[in-house]
């Protein structure tokens, strides 16, 4: 698995030249010859230029000005001192209670949680405050300056505190947006998109590909779309639909599906919420069904939002019930891991059935 996820950053580089890709930003803000990064240090390119460009912009968190854990902030503070990228208390949410006070007073709050698992004593200051600061005020204030980067997902070995994936309890509260990258080129667009955003956003980084996941990344500024998914892979049987890290196992089971004659469509959601129902909608319809995989608990988890969404849109063109292949009902697992995560295998199975029903 370690070696699909090296490839992966290359296999990245490569779909994005192709012509149903959506980043349209990136191909024209791009001008610089693009660096092979992995993923940790485009977020940290991105955090450089963010700083750099806008005097309004902090970034603060339990140890980043030495780098952090995943040294994603690594030579911010000697650039551009203590006062605007600085250490916390251990204590999420005043983190995330500060963000929201400095993104209202019209600064670029850019907040870090060293865990997504450690983002639930936050949950308070993000779902009923940072979330309903503008709607609460009639639009008289806002913090939408406040962006949170909290790394998420498996690590091989991380345990129930160190793996989980918890965008769905973010994805059900109106106010915020929910963002997640597959590869460096794609963080670094992203990330720059979501500090600028004139809302509050939650952005969770896959740390699996923190160092795995290698490509081409432009050293100039540029920015990518917000709520537009992209189509990876085109195909005409089946239309699967990730985001994250899920990405790369998602590709390797369409390649091993079109040996046995299946073609598949492969979606890149990117953002959560809002999400970009459309896009599916015009895959399903062409393809007839629909497979969404997620490292999350597969109950509750926001590919359920999605199934219920094109079922709504899509009743009269399915061919076969919509298919969820991700986490299972279970606590994360330290040595039963490789039996939680849905796998390349789980997808294929899956893929086969669904495209036999």
């Amino acid at each position: 698995m370690i070696a699909s996820m090296r490839r992966f950053g290359r296999w990245v580089s490569l779909v994005s030249k192709r012509e149903f890709s959506n980043s349209s930003g990136f191909e024209k803000n791009a001008e610089q010859s693009p660096k092979s990064l992995n993923l940790y240090s485009a977020i940290n390119q991105a955090l450089h230029i963010a700083l750099e460009t806008d005097p309004r912009a902090y970034v603060f968190g339990e140890d980043v000005s030495f780098g952090g854990v995943f040294r994603c902030t690594t030579g911010l503070a000697d650039r551009f001192g203590k006062n605007r990228v600085f250490n916390t208390p251990l204590c999420e949410q005043g983190i995330v209670g500060f963000g929201i006070g400095l993104a209202a007073l019209g600064n670029r709050a850019i907040a870090e949680i060293q865990f997504a698992d450690y983002i639930y004593p936050a949950f308070d200051q993000i779902v009923n405050e940072a979330a309903k600061f503008r709607y609460r005020s009639g639009n008289q204030f806002n913090c939408g300056g406040l962006t949170i980067r909290a790394p998420y997902g498996a690590v091989g070995h991380g345990g129930h505190y160190h793996s989980q994936s918890p965008e769905a309890f973010f994805c059900h509260v109106p106010g915020i947006k929910v963002v997640i990258p597959r590869s460096p080129q794609q963080a670094k667009g992203l990330l720059l998109s979501c500090i600028r955003d004139p809302n509050p956003v939650v952005f969770f980084e896959p740390k699996w590909l923190y160092r795995l996941a290698v490509e081409d990344v432009p050293e100039d500024d540029y920015m990518l779309p917000l709520s537009e998914a992209e189509v990876l892979r085109g195909g005409t049987d089946i239309t699967l639909v990730g985001w994250g890290a899920q990405l790369s196992i998602m590709e390797q089971a369409c390649l091993d599906a079109e040996k046995d004659g299946i073609s598949c469509e492969l979606i890149d959601l990117r953002t959560l919420i809002p999400w970009d129902k459309d896009t599916i909608e015009t895959s399903v319809k062409k393809t007839g069904r629909l497979l969404i995989s997620h490292e999350a608990p597969v109950t509750g988890g926001f590919g359920a939002e999605i199934s219920a969404s094109i079922v709504e849109r899509c009743f009269s063109r399915l061919e076969a019930p919509i298919t969820r292949i991700c986490g299972l009902d279970t606590p994360f697992p330290l040595v039963f891991e490789p039996f939680y995560m849905p796998t390349k295998n789980k997808i294929l199975d899956a893929i086969k059935s669904t495209v036999g029903y």
